[in-house]
């Protein structure tokens, strides 16, 4: 039979085999090719066929011709020519080897051995054939069609390619050459018919370890080398070692073009697309390193300004939903990074280089410090003084970075730290303030981690700007994720401070209910900026604002005004005092509600608010609702009465205003108008045990009052009403709830199995048209 090589003119542009020399010449690059990358013409006419995967193993025929070259032909038309072998061959590395190393393939095939890999075309046959020449034969391949004899074709090829630039560029002599070999490799991976996220990553890790074992090359050398690789890397994320290597340029020369050139398409589009930093560290250091390039550019922030805008796009949404997680994640290591050497210090954890480089072990490290808070005040000092009997050691840490005093004390206060063995941590606050009268840290940061600080604090600024990205932001805020030490350095949380501003401002409730800490036991950013807070710098006008936003949603329960009542009467006190309607207001209900037990605090609260046009104004309006309350509970009236329905939340407090209903046991308020609003007048009703609220618009802000007030209510009808979990769970606390109707509402099989938990009494429950149905 006649075999003929298709390498021929007029042949098939994916069998011609590229004759150009590893370490040929320059090829001139066509008009708009970027970065100076050189394109190969046969390469580029690959790109407009077929799209192959790179093969790694696969089954195929296989025969091995021992021969002198010149024969090859008179060999392959001989009639002798029928034995093939079924082989697994797998696409290593640095050879070609079976699964089963016996017959034709007992020894790999190496690729440096392979001298050209061609296709054949078998006129007699149906078979599709691949040649390979070595050293004194031929191994031939055939497939069981054109596409697979394709895909081990350009497998092959770029396989052999690649082990080849690997050795030609594992000793390198004349940079320049090594410059071309660089881009005909870049050349060869954006040209490849192959689709593989290996095909890109490949030439990366080559350059990424020439790099590394090449630490003396000049700065235009480095940038020479970035720029050839820049079309990988539109595409691609750069490799660890790479990214050390971006970082030290950023480093080393932040006002270079590359920075703004080539960095900042890598940079966006590691902010679009990395989906967890913690599995790749050194992308979020190159993202860090990055923006701390931008900043030293003359326009300074104003370039990063520019930089978050682009990231978040030109609408009102950001199109993408990692960019935000991203930014935080790299804000928040930055701004760690500030106090990582005071932290170390402290209490000798690894810090994040020995995290990432594993050099640290854990049997290396010291007992932890405890720290004792710098006061300035000569009269605290004295005070420190007076328990210095009780300690064994002062010891002052002073670094680079950081001035701070550290102690170690032989008895530590229980409320402080958690005993051997016991899950529980201390209080945030606690750990911060050894007396009520200090607190802050006298922290000194070096220029560095000052500007540092400074920017990804900016950065959250600027971030808490875009109302779309605020309630993602509160949230991933809420559980306070910064070091103690940053807490307690007083330039940070007065940066800061406008971070919360925004969020108090916000008028929806997934973002101001974030100021809240994210459980009980734990500080949130209420308690830190609140008078008497570590972070309190003013006389409380932030602490009123967050009060007065959480009081318009749906915090005007018991339980919020307890624990001001608690933790917080002082300061209350004292803005109702100057004159603000907030803590007026919070002073009246904890009057009207009976918070305040103490009769000598009550009066005192009287006398606050009588000081005050407005709180006189107010408590006059108290009195008089006090009155028309006794006259409502005041035994007589009905004990059943039913609203007419589109009946409005005016239309019932007229009417409990009217007269007594202190008999009043059932309230039907089904298919009315009412609203979550009308929950203040209902908890006034002494003896009411059903409630129909059926067909209304009674929300979660209702549930939660009534939950508070209402704990003697049996009968409770929510169907058809936009109540969601969030309101639902509140309903725990009605122990003697023994009917409930959820139908057709936003309940879900979790809320519906914890609320059976908690209601002992429930025995009719409706959930029909529910999650939990």
């Amino acid at each position: 039979m006649d075999v003929t090589s298709s390498s021929g003119g007029g042949g098939d542009p994916r069998q011609i085999e590229e004759t150009k020399p590893l370490l040929g010449g320059d090829v001139p690059a066509p008009e708009g090719t970027k970065m100076g990358a050189v394109p190969c013409r046969r390469a580029l006419l690959l790109c407009n066929g077929m799209r192959y995967k790179l093969l790694q193993e696969g089954d195929i025929q296989v025969c091995v011709i021992r021969h002198p070259r010149t024969f090859l032909s008179k060999i392959l038309t001989s009639k002798f020519l029928r034995r093939w072998e079924p082989h697994h061959l797998t696409l290593a590395d640095n050879s070609l080897a079976s699964a089963t190393p016996t017959g034709y393939m007992e020894n790999s095939v190496s690729y440096s051995a392979i001298e050209d890999v061609q296709l054949l075309s078998w006129e007699n046959a149906p078979k599709y054939c691949l040649q390979l020449t070595i050293p004194g034969g031929t191994v031939l391949l055939q497939a069981a069609n054109s596409y697979l004899r394709d895909q081990w074709f350009h497998s092959l090829q770029w396989k052999k390619k690649i082990y080849k630039y690997k050795k030609v560029l594992s000793n390198p002599s004349r940079w320049e050459v090594v410059l071309k070999e660089i881009r005909t490799l870049v050349d060869m991976a954006l040209t490849s018919p192959l689709q593989d996220d290996s095909i890109n990553q490949a030439p990366l890790e080559i350059v990424s370890k020439l790099l590394s074992e090449n630490t003396n090359l000049t700065t235009q050398e480095h940038e020479n080398i970035i720029v050839a690789i820049a079309p990988l890397l539109e595409n691609n994320h750069p490799p660890p070692d790479l990214c050390e290597f971006f970082c030290k340029h950023c480093r080393e020369r932040p006002r270079s073009m590359v920075v703004i050139e080539v960095f900042t398409p890598v940079v966006q589009r590691i902010l679009k697309h990395n989906m967890d930093f913690g599995k790749c560290p050194r992308l979020r250091l190159f993202t860090q390193e990055y923006i701390l390039a931008l900043n030293e550019l003359n326009a300074g922030m104003e370039v990063v300004k520019k930089f978050i805008q682009s990231m978040h796009g030109p609408t009102g949404h950001c199109p993408h939903p990692r960019v935000l997680p991203n930014l935080v994640a790299v804000c928040l290591a930055a701004i760690y990074s500030c106090y990582e050497e005071f932290i170390n210090s402290r209490d000798n954890s690894p810090s994040l280089k020995e995290i990432r480089n594993g050099c640290q072990q854990p049997c290396d490290r010291k007992p932890t410090l405890p720290l004792r808070l710098l006061h300035p005040s000569p009269d605290l000092v004295s005070q420190e003084a007076t328990l210095s009997e009780a300690r064994l050691k002062s010891v002052v840490v002073a670094s680079s970075e950081i001035h701070v005093e550290v102690e170690r004390t032989s008895t530590a206060k229980p409320a402080l730290t958690a005993s051997t063995g016991n899950d529980s941590e201390p209080n945030l606050i606690d750990c911060l303030m050894v007396s009520p009268a200090c607190s802050t840290m006298s922290i000194e940061l070096g220029p560095q981690a000052d500007r540092t600080l400074g920017c990804y604090v900016e950065i959250l600024k600027l971030l808490s700007d875009y109302d779309d990205w605020r309630p993602s932001l509160a949230s991933l805020l809420q559980p306070i994720p910064f070091p103690k030490e940053a807490l307690a350095h007083e330039k940070f949380t007065k940066e800061l401070k406008y971070v919360i501003q925004r969020f108090a401002e916000d008028p929806r409730q997934e973002v101001h209910s974030c100021l809240l800490s994210v459980r009980a036991g734990k500080d949130g950013w209420f308690q830190l900026y609140s008078p008497g807070g570590v972070a309190c710098d003013d006389d409380g006008e932030l602490f009123a604002s967050m009060v007065h936003i959480l009081m318009g949603s749906c915090y005007k329960t018991k339980k919020f005004l307890l624990s001001l009542a608690e933790n917080k009467l002082g300061p209350c006190m004292l803005l109702a005092l100057r004159g603000n309607q907030t803590m007026v207001e919070i002073l009246c209900l904890m009057l009207e509600y009976n918070i305040i037990d103490n009769n000598d605090t009550q009066l005192q609260i009287i006398s606050t608010l009588e000081s005050t046009d407005v709180g006189k104004r107010m408590y006059e309006q108290l009195c008089d609702r006090q009155r028309e309350l006794k006259e409502l509970q005041r035994k007589g009236g009905p004990t059943r009465l039913t609203l007419p329905s589109k009946s409005t939340d005016a239309d019932l407090a007229r009417l409990l205003s009217s007269g007594s209903f202190g008999n009043l046991e059932n309230l039907s308020l089904a298919f009315t108008n009412v609203t979550s609003a009308c929950a203040e007048h209902l908890i006034k009703l002494p003896s009411l045990k059903q409630l129909n609220l059926w067909s209304t618009q009674f929300g979660d802000a209702g549930l939660r009052l009534l939950s508070e007030h209402l704990t003697m209510l049996q009968v409770l009808n929510l169907c058809e009403t936009p109540v969601t979990d969030a309101g639902l769970l509140a309903l725990s606390s009605m122990k003697s709830l023994c009917s409930l109707n959820m139908n057709s509402t936003k309940l879900s099989a979790d809320t519906y199995e914890d609320l059976k938990a908690k209601l002992p009494n429930l025995k009719e429950v409706d959930v029909r048209y529910t999650e939990a149905w």
